[in-house]
């Protein structure tokens, strides 16, 4: 069965945030962001990214249930932790639409939902701003990192091939708690971004 991708702006997506909130600590559960969250926290989290003035939230439905979705917004509506490495590196945040993150739930991988995420959000930052650039970061971790699953891949060829690339030397660092910990654990998320205009 196929999914239905939809596009939500200005604060359409209100009424999914209890749904996303549940999908949000399935899939980051996972590796690997091993994330452990609240249903509170995840709707103060979610929030700005369906409200703000230039986001978008794309959502993959299985009939009427979210399966998936993916945030974006422009960098300079971001997290201050998102936007202070690129003020450091002296790169101009107003060039620059953030893809907050993108998540499905298992089952529904390799159906397409992923590209569609890519595609969606690309489209949305050139109709809503004058951005050059779009970037996301991913958690970096370690190859012998003792809750990496056997057989374990990344993404990278996958987002390569969407033709992004990572930038040297630009990262953030975020913390949340962890299925491994008691309290929040600081976590350093390395950029990737592609030109989209």
């Amino acid at each position: 069965m196929s999914l239905r991708i939809e596009t939500f702006t200005q604060g359409r997506a209100a009424k999914l945030i209890p749904a996303l909130s549940r999908l949000r600590q399935a899939v980051f559960r996972d590796w690997p962001y091993l994330y452990d969250g609240t249903a509170a926290h995840e709707e103060e989290y979610l929030a700005p990214l369906i409200k703000g003035p230039s986001a978008a939230l794309v959502v993959a439905f299985d009939v009427a249930e979210p399966v998936g979705c993916a945030t974006c917004m422009a960098l300079t509506e971001a997290l201050d932790e998102v936007i202070a490495p690129f003020r450091a590196m002296r790169l101009t945040p107003d060039h620059y639409f953030y893809f907050g993150e993108s998540m499905l739930l298992p089952e529904y991988r390799g159906r397409g939902a992923g590209v569609a995420f890519f595609a969606a959000r690309e489209a949305h930052a050139l109709a809503a701003s004058a951005c050059t650039y779009a970037t996301f970061c991913a958690v970096r971790r370690p190859d012998d990192h003792s809750l990496k699953p056997a057989g374990a891949g990344t993404l990278h060829e996958f987002w390569r091939h969407r033709g992004y690339a990572p930038v040297p030397g630009l990262a953030c660092t975020m913390a949340w708690k962890q299925v491994d910990s008691d309290g929040e654990v600081a976590n350093t998320l390395d950029f990737w971004q592609r030109r989209i205009r």
